[in-house]
């Protein structure tokens, strides 16, 4: 990721995409064999941003239909009643959020899987929340703040030292 200042305020989608970006920076770090990350410690570290990323943007958009910051869900049966109650035909919303929450939350951050697969799709899923709900505000991001980067999933290949 580039160095840019960071300039836009706390919750703004350009900063769901900048926890997206993160995490995409710190999977990177873990090299790839047989199908699975190696170092689960980066894999842990990008899911819990990944799902953040998510949560992210639907804190956004709470806010942007007009909830104050002090009444943002505190639990996952939170923004499930949110996304049930305050977003227009929400059934790609739940289930891109129900990938996220199993793939990236339960199985990748707390039970420390590290298929890529699972990774990748949690990865997309995220990116999808944050594409719908800004497509929801009007697509409102401000081109000039920071946003998730074209570059694709950046990858580390094991190669045995041959001495």
């Amino acid at each position: 990721m580039t160095k840019l200042k960071h300039t836009d305020s706390e919750y703004t989608i350009s900063e769901a995409y900048r926890y997206l970006a993160n995490a995409k920076e710190t999977i990177a770090k873990s090299p790839i064999a047989y199908g699975r990350y190696c170092d689960s410690k980066y894999v842990r570290e990008a899911a819990g941003m990944v799902y953040l990323a998510a949560l992210k943007a639907l804190d956004v958009y709470l806010i942007f239909i007009g909830t104050d910051r002090t009444k943002l869900p505190k639990s996952l049966k939170g923004y499930w009643n949110f996304i049930h109650k305050k977003i227009p035909l929400n059934g790609k919303l739940t289930a891109a959020m129900s990938t996220v929450y199993e793939n990236m939350h339960i199985d990748a951050y707390y039970r420390g899987h590290t298929g890529v697969g699972l990774v990748k799709e949690g990865f997309e899923n995220s990116r999808k929340i944050i594409e719908m709900i800004d497509k929801l505000m009007g697509n409102t991001t401000d081109k000039n703040l920071l946003s998730e980067p074209k570059t694709p999933y950046k990858t580390k290949r094991i190669v045995k030292n041959e001495k």
